[in-house]
């Protein structure tokens, strides 16, 4: 399976203390938007880290098809609704599900065997 570009998906209390410690290890802003409470980061090597305020419960893993891991978009990848059917002919199951007759941005999301939440999430 190609699940597309990595990242870890960190839920935070204060943006912006988090945004300026990110900063400090050498994370640059590459997209979010603060007054919508997310910032997603980048540092010099690619890594990803996306800085939540009360959007989520739990950090998690995140995955978008569709994206490089440099954040840009891919002429080819493989549909989130593809990985959905594939996860589930693995005999896994998903906590949320997209709709297998749309097309275009939707997400799916599975939890690892230890309570780690994985997200998938196709933005085009």
């Amino acid at each position: 399976m190609k699940l597309g570009a990595f990242s870890i998906s960190l839920a935070v209390k204060d943006l912006a203390a988090s945004a300026a410690f990110y900063k400090s290890l050498g994370f640059e802003p590459a997209g979010g938007d603060m007054a919508r409470n997310y910032l997603i980061l980048r540092n010099p090597d690619g890594h990803l880290i996306g800085l939540f305020q009360g959007m989520f419960d739990k950090n998690m893993l995140t995955f978008n098809p569709g994206w490089s891991q440099e954040a840009q978009p891919l002429d080819a990848f493989e549909d989130v609704r593809d990985l959905q059917k594939a996860i589930m002919d693995q005999g896994l199951t998903l906590d949320t599900s997209a709709d297998p007759d749309t097309t275009g941005p939707a997400h799916i999301m599975i939890t690892d065997p230890d309570g780690n939440p994985i997200l998938i999430d196709q933005h085009r």
